[in-house]
């Protein structure tokens, strides 16, 4: 795994998930981005896509993994945002396939869909996988089209 600077964020659906990952990183000698949320009372995912989108564009990190209770609010909120990728994955290869193959920047998981050792291994894959270019590139320009 690459010793990046990793950031993280969730909603409440995704908060028990998110302290999860983040031991598991920091274990990996990864720097680690907390955007939030710091409990477990309900507040609003898009918010949250928001900051991880702003870390980004900003340059303080390359990478995020997104937490929500199911992981398709927070991607789609994510998407809405030129320069995001977001793939919401529940299996390592749909992780290693949305790096390899669409070059996504950010992973979004389920908080209440996925267990904490799968969300552990497609984190681990998304961040070691790297993009394969070649035809995939193409395709990809033109997303950010």
């Amino acid at each position: 795994m690459r010793n990046d600077v990793v950031a993280v964020a969730s909603d409440h659906g995704g908060f028990e998930m998110k302290g999860e990952i983040v031991k598991f990183l920091e274990e990996f000698g990864c720097e680690v981005l907390d955007l939030g949320t710091d409990g477990p009372e309900s507040v609003d995912y898009p918010e949250f896509a928001n900051l991880m989108a702003s870390a980004i564009k900003e340059g303080r990190c390359d990478r995020g993994v997104l937490f929500c209770g199911t992981g398709i609010g927070i991607s789609i909120a994510a998407n809405r945002h030129p320069h995001i990728r977001a793939a919401h994955c529940r299996d390592v290869t749909e992780a290693r396939l949305s790096r390899a193959h669409n070059n996504a920047n950010v992973l979004a998981l389920g908080g209440r869909i996925i267990g904490g050792e799968v969300a552990k291994d497609c984190v681990q894959v998304f961040l070691k996988t790297e993009f394969e270019g070649g035809r995939h590139a193409r395709r990809v320009a033109k997303i950010s089209d």
